[in-house]
């Protein structure tokens, strides 16, 4: 019997998983003067920073996370004494002892506290401030970056998916397709949508079709990758190649990060993609890896303490992973606000302590000269860049 409340409660489900759903994964393209790259990934969903990288040294820590496994004694990599990688990042270990993986730590964009994905995402792709209501936001920070290049192929810049990515919408013009991915639903997600649309015909009907599409594109279309890291892999691999051509600039996806319930589960899978990208970029892009920056970002961090259904909640304060040849590796970048009580968000999330857009700002002054004054009027309005967090060699 379903009921009011529970279309309700689906619908509202509904809604944060589509703001991780595959069908959202899009890729972006340029190519800019110079030999330097730039790779930015979307996590859409909110990661959980805090169990990506564990701030397992803060003693506020486990009496906050008393079911998730915290520390090295719950299975994370030990980093510097303070901080631990997630047990399914464990495959970047290498790169951070090679000195090609880091992290920053406490920060945010400038959204705060309605905490949806939809705006969360609009305003980490529109790289603003909260001076315009979110659907006044209008392009994206990459394309913004490319009109300061006076020499830059925009008309080689392409958005690669069933939806245009904001980050590289804008003025310089930017050619479409669809790729060639699997939009598979798991025999949940399908169960849950049969009951959100089961009085609405339209909806009803739309959602079986898409269905019948993800089931018509096998696996052996996934570049020879399989399982749930196949389209992450065949995502960095099609990026490479264009990397490794007149491409400086790409920018994709990667859903899957919201854990409302059984984070364990839903975090590792999706911290297993992040990783599996991640090392598919190095290994193709072979002597361009070196002048490579990548940053992956997400629209908000995740509660301190952990729910009732061993998951985090919508939070404000997160994590932002670095890697590449030309990233200064082996730290993790900024400043610690602590966990005891008072010092957290609302007293319900980590506390941001530097926006995360200042981390991307000296990733193009470093990367491609772009000015201070630029970066702070125009490709992010509003933002003080602050010191140099010196992330680049």
């Amino acid at each position: 019997m379903i009921t009011r409340r529970f279309l309700l409660k689906s619908a509202t489900l509904a809604a944060c998983s589509a703001a991780a759903h595959p069908w959202l994964s899009t890729m972006t393209f340029a190519s800019v003067p110079g030999d330097n790259r730039l790779v930015v990934i979307v996590l859409r969903g909110a990661m959980d920073g805090m169990d990506a990288v564990q701030p397992y040294g803060d003693k506020g820590l486990r009496a906050l996370r008393t079911g998730l496994s915290v520390g090295p004694q719950g299975g994370a990599h030990d980093l510097d004494g303070f901080f631990a990688l997630h047990q399914d990042l464990g495959d970047l270990l290498p790169l951070w002892q090679a000195g090609e993986l880091a992290f920053a730590h406490a920060i945010a964009t400038p959204y705060r506290d309605k905490r949806s994905h939809f705006d969360g995402q609009d305003l980490l792709e529109a790289g603003t401030g909260n001076d315009l209501p979110i659907d006044q936001q209008k392009g994206g920070w990459l394309n913004r970056l490319l009109q300061d290049m006076p020499n830059a192929r925009a008309e080689t810049a392409y958005s690669v998916g069933t939806e245009e990515m904001l980050i590289l919408s804008g003025k310089a013009h930017a050619l479409s397709w669809a790729p060639d991915a699997r939009l598979s639903l798991s025999p949940q997600a399908r169960l849950l949508l049969t009951d959100v649309y089961h009085d609405d015909a339209l909806f009803r009907e739309a959602a079986a079709d898409a269905e019948a599409i993800g089931g018509s594109l096998p696996e052996d279309r996934m570049m020879g990758a399989k399982g749930p890291s196949a389209d992450a892999v065949k995502l960095a691999t099609f990026a490479a190649s264009r990397l490794n051509g007149d491409t400086r600039i790409a920018a994709f996806s990667l859903a899957g990060w919201d854990s409302h319930a059984r984070q364990q589960q839903v975090i590792g899978r999706s911290l297993g993609q992040l990783s599996a990208a991640i090392l598919t970029l190095r290994e193709a892009l072979g002597a361009n890896w070196a002048r490579t920056t990548v940053l992956a970002m997400t629209e908000f961090g995740r509660t301190a303490r952990e729910n009732g259904s061993a998951g985090t909640d919508h939070g404000t304060g997160g994590a932002m992973l670095m890697a590449g040849g030309a990233v200064r590796g082996g730290t993790v970048y900024g400043d610690w606000p602590g966990l005891a009580e008072g010092q957290l968000y609302q007293d319900r999330d980590l506390m941001p302590t530097r926006d995360v857009r200042a981390y991307a700002g000296w990733a193009m002054r470093g990367l491609f000269g772009t000015e201070a004054g630029h970066i702070e009027g125009t490709i992010f309005p509003g933002l003080d860049l602050g010191p140099d967090p010196g992330i680049l060699r």
